[in-house]
């Protein structure tokens, strides 16, 4: 009921205690002066993709990144923004409750208000659909006063999610023009704020003078480029299923007979995945990515995870935890075959009972060689954007009873002499979605509150609000804001030397990155996490004292800062531009020349093989 968006919550002493908390500010976002340093036209990060992006995007592509300053940075065409009208500000939740979200829309208010009380912030009842239907709540401080550091969406509450098609985009820019609105913001993932992209090109393209900034939140972590590091609600996720992990972990440890298959949310990545692993040390994780890669089939997958079994079991070892992302089932080629020809059979109208007599032979002989509840759970009508329900599908129990049967023939066949294989399989997908954010979250989900509001003031569409250096404490953060249209690709295909472009730009859900320091350290223990039950327990979640600041491993452990990087080269360029001028000596020109001469010569070549790739054409529905 819309009555119930907005009321006072009932609240726990521990979550009582969480309202006060008030998170940090870093100092370029501290004080009533807007200040912005506004850097180069971006590009698209593959060059090929450019010429594209541009012109689908023409008015909101190319556009320059913002850094937003501290009150004692010395940056001579800094423009700094003192005067601050009254302004309308749409909030609006639009992807699946993530921890932190609340805290966002904290973020804004504060910083609406604080430059100009007669500001007012009016969030969207009922997501994307009460964006639709113009279904306001006025956010106030008695309303948020229960929701501050608190998890759910519960606050505004959300819906179908997307902002696509042209009835849904003209109702958006109704509502926004019937209530005067000069900012909307936008929370959510990939999809999310690809759709909001396209909502500030058409408002530019249409001259609507609201201005469109999205933000990062999103329990997958798949929202991660050059300028986004991690988002809103991830740490909280890996934070509490790790917990849950261990416990397990510790739990087959002491009984010494079960194998628990414990499938992760995530979407098609496997990032939840990676970061549970390293934070709960389990014995094993399949990573979508890794299967992938090798082009391993369900079988090559349960004869890993039986050698795996038959190898502990010499070293007197019956128990073990392995983790699996939901997205795994799209990983495995065959099986993701076969989910394409069934989603093809659905768009053709064929009825669910009807698809399994109408499948080519070979998707029809696997069809029927896997049991019966995973049959059913591969016939359920595609998500919006094309894609399996994950989150009903239960690989980890097809991988369990497969291991089961082969492990049973081993043990007939005298291959293998240990105990009987037992298995106990878990789903942590919905646990963690309403959890009370952690530390990082609370201060991460508020900033960008507040870098949302820079964003707005600084007059900027088709934004995305960042922060970088994150691993960082909190006075150290970066804080700006990215053009959308810069995080944007356009999928290649090739089925020889040549790729050509094909598919619209649109952002693309990032994977786990198999040479990235995150996955290289996993590689490098993993043979301990295997064999040796390194078990790791990270805890319940803590706000104060020892663990509090504790923030994800593949956080920390990656060196990023890319804004940061961006700013130090526009130093060093800076700075060969003053030494350089004419009448400098012959051997200072020369030396430069030959240095410049070298370093364009090098990032020729990598843009180059940037844009070569071939691309696999099921990744376009990422």
């Amino acid at each position: 009921m819309d009555s119930d968006y907005g009321v006072p919550r009932e609240l726990s002493d521990t979550q009582r205690q969480r309202t006060l908390y008030q998170p940090e500010l870093p100092p370029c976002l501290q004080g009533t002066a807007v200040r912005v340093e506004f850097g180069d036209a971006t590009t698209a990060a593959d060059p090929a993709s450019a010429h594209v992006i541009g012109q689908n995007f023409p008015h909101t592509y190319g556009q320059s990144l913002a850094h937003f300053l501290r009150a004692t940075a010395k940056v001579p065409d800094a423009q700094i923004i003192t005067e601050h009208p009254a302004t309308r500000v749409g909030v609006v939740f639009s992807g699946r409750q993530s921890p932190g979200g609340h805290n966002v829309v904290w973020g804004l208010y504060d910083a609406i208000k604080a430059h100009n009380p007669h500001s007012t912030l009016l969030g969207f009842v009922g997501g994307t659909e009460g964006l639709f239907a113009q279904k306001t709540l006025e956010i106030t401080d008695d309303i948020l006063s229960t929701y501050k550091n608190q998890g759910g969406y519960d606050l505004l509450g959300r819906t179908k999610d997307q902002i696509r098609t042209a009835e849904q985009v003209n109702a958006a820019m109704t509502a926004c023009q019937t209530l005067k609105l000069n900012g909307l913001v936008i929370l959510g993932g990939v999809t999310s704020n690809m759709d909001a992209a396209h909502l500030a090109e058409t408002f530019a393209e249409s001259k609507c003078p609201t201005k469109v900034v999205g933000v990062p939140v999103t329990l997958n972590g798949d929202l991660k480029n050059q300028f986004v590091e991690t988002n809103v609600g991830f740490d909280t996720i890996c934070k509490v299923n790790s917990q849950l992990i261990s416990n397990v972990c510790t739990d087959a440890l002491s009984a010494e007979k079960y194998y628990y298959f414990i499938r992760l949310m995530g979407r098609k990545a496997s990032h939840v995945a990676l970061e549970c692993a390293l934070q709960s040390q389990s014995n094993m994780v399949i990573l979508g990515e890794e299967v992938a890669a090798s082009k391993l089939t369900i079988f090559d997958i349960m004869k890993q995870i039986c050698d795996t079994v038959q190898g502990r079991a010499e070293k007197d070892k019956y128990h073990g935890v392995i983790l699996i992302p939901e997205g795994l089932v799209e990983s495995i080629p065959e099986l993701y075959a076969l989910i394409q020809e069934i989603h093809g059979l659905h768009l053709h109208g064929v009825s669910a009972e009807n698809i399994p007599s109408q499948l080519s032979p070979w998707a029809c002989a696997l069809f029927e060689f896997l049991p019966p509840f995973i049959r059913k759970q591969l016939l359920l009508h595609p998500e919006s954007d094309d894609s399996a329900q994950l989150s009903q599908i239960e690989i980890e129990k097809l991988l369990a009873q497969l291991v089961e049967t082969e492990m049973n023939k081993r043990l007939k066949d005298g291959t293998y002499k240990g105990k009987k294989f037992n298995a106990i399989c878990h789903f942590f997908g919905y646990q963690a979605r309403g959890s009370l954010p952690s530390k990082f979250d609370c201060d991460y989900a508020y900033v960008l509150g507040h870098v949302s509001y820079h964003t707005l003031a600084a007059g900027l569409n088709g934004y995305m609000a960042t922060i970088t250096n994150l691993k960082n404490p909190v006075n150290k953060w970066r804080c700006g804001a990215s053009p959308i249209t810069a995080m944007m690709t356009v999928k290649r295909w090739s089925h020889g030397p040549a790729a050509s472009l094909i598919g619209k730009p649109a952002m693309h859900p990032a994977t786990v990155d198999l040479k990235g320091k995150a996955y290289e350290l996993l590689r490098q223990n993993a043979s301990s996490f295997l064999m040796d039950d390194v078990y790791s327990n990270p805890g319940p979640l803590q706000f104060d004292g020892p663990g509090a600041d504790a923030k994800a491993i593949t956080l920390c452990v990656e060196d990023q800062d890319y804004m940061g990087q961006i700013k130090l080269l526009q130093e060093h360029l800076d700075k060969v531009k003053r030494i350089v001028k004419p009448g400098c000596s012959q051997d200072v020109l020369k030396a430069a020349l030959s240095a410049m001469a070298s370093v364009t010569d090098v990032l020729s070549m990598m843009a180059s093989h940037s844009s070569s790739g071939p691309t696999h054409p099921s990744e376009l529905n990422n």
